[in-house]
C-alpha cells in the first residue's frame, strides 16, 4: 500500500484547494504511476495481434535488398 501523508491548502471557506507532499512521497507516487503505466502498456501489447515472420523469409528479403 502506498503510504503518503498529504497536507492540504484551504481557501477562505475551508475548502481544500491543493495538496502538498514531501519530496520522498512525491517521488514514490511518481514511481508508482510510472510502474502502472508500464503495466498498462504491457497489457495492451499482450492483447494486441502479433505476427512473427520466419527467419529464412527475413534473411531472403535482406539478401534481395543487398543488406546481407
Amino acid at each position: 500500500m502506498l503510504n503518503i501523508n498529504p497536507q492540504y491548502l484551504v481557501n477562505h471557506k475551508g475548502e481544500k484547494t491543493a495538496a502538498v507532499l514531501s519530496m520522498p512521497e512525491y517521488r514514490l507516487l511518481m514511481q508508482h504511476l510510472e510502474d502502472l503505466e508500464d503495466i498498462l502498456d504491457m497489457d495492451t501489447a499482450a492483447k494486441g495481434e502479433t505476427h512473427f515472420r520466419d527467419y529464412r523469409e527475413i534473411q531472403a528479403e535482406l539478401k534481395k535488398e543487398g543488406k546481407l
